[in-house]
């Protein structure tokens, strides 16, 4: 199938072995009811597998809507999923899956979400800083009014939280962040990357001018527990967001992010990416 005959939001690649895996949010399960996800196959970045089901909920599983943004991470020879699950009775948080094939099946991995029970939690990341291991997730906006992109410890096994999260920083902080409604201030889709020279930067989605759009920032200190500073300049600005990079079998760095914004036109893209002067440009 063609690319833009996928229907997904939250786009995410992996490559390995001469293929691309793609992952996102089922288009048509978006804000119903949902019964599992799916991966798109390619060599080539233009024509893609039918959808293959890596994911199928278990019998008594605990929710069954909203299956958000997974990602999937290489850790220790196995393969990772972060996704976002909810239901009626549970907010929304991430849990980790796992297989031993990027084409899964995925299985319960970690028990239940490790972002905080109380907590409206959503879009985790795997990062791995000097061998330890984090989940960059958000804290919705839902529920705060002014999202929080937030940083745990977890268990070298991926299994548990080992520290309480800290607020990196709040999506009202940035000078282009004018808020999805009054009061109302978006973090979606973090996405950790260390240019050639040593800077780490957070790749994440708000709004701004009212448009969904990827924003950049950066670590003052290289580490995901630094202060971090928000560039002024868009990676993209125009009705698209919750991107994340990686690098093509033609050893490009690449872009993907799901556009334009509104359901149910959203489809993945892809761009080349320019790293120039310790950041990105399109």
């Amino acid at each position: 199938m063609r690319l833009e005959e996928i229907h997904i939001r939250d786009p995410f690649v992996v490559v390995e072995n001469g293929t691309y895996y793609l992952y996102g949010s089922r288009g048509a399960e978006l804000w119903d009811e949902c019964t599992g996800l799916d991966v798109y196959v390619s060599t080539d970045l233009e024509t893609w597998s039918e959808p293959i089901e890596v994911f199928t909920p278990p019998e008594g599983f605990w929710a069954n809507m909203n299956f958000w943004a997974p990602e999937v991470h290489k850790y220790q020879g196995e393969y990772y999923m972060f996704v976002s699950f909810k239901s009626a009775e549970r907010n929304r948080g991430t849990q980790i899956l796992k297989a031993s094939s990027p084409m899964g099946p995925f299985v319960e991995h970690s028990d239940g979400p490790l972002t905080p029970a109380e907590w409206s939690c959503l879009d985790g990341t795997l990062y791995v800083e000097n061998g330890v291991p984090y989940m960059v997730f958000c804290h919705e906006w839902t529920q705060i009014d002014d999202g929080e992109i937030c940083a745990m410890e977890l268990t070298k096994d991926l299994k548990k939280a080992a520290s309480s999260p800290k607020v990196l920083f709040r999506a009202s902080e940035p000078s282009w962040s004018d808020g999805h409604e009054p009061g109302k201030y978006v973090t979606d889709g973090p996405f950790l990357y260390r240019t050639k020279g040593g800077r780490l930067l957070m790749l994440w989605s708000s709004f701004s001018k009212k448009q969904y759009c990827e924003a950049i920032s950066y670590s003052d200190n290289g580490s995901i527990l630094g202060n971090w500073i928000h560039d002024d300049r868009l990676l993209f600005e125009k009705d698209g967001g919750h991107g994340m990079l990686f690098e093509s079998l033609e050893k490009e760095l690449m872009f993907t992010q799901h556009m334009p914004n509104n359901t149910p036109s959203e489809r993945p893209c892809f761009f080349r990416v320019v790293e120039k002067d310790d950041t990105l440009f399109l």
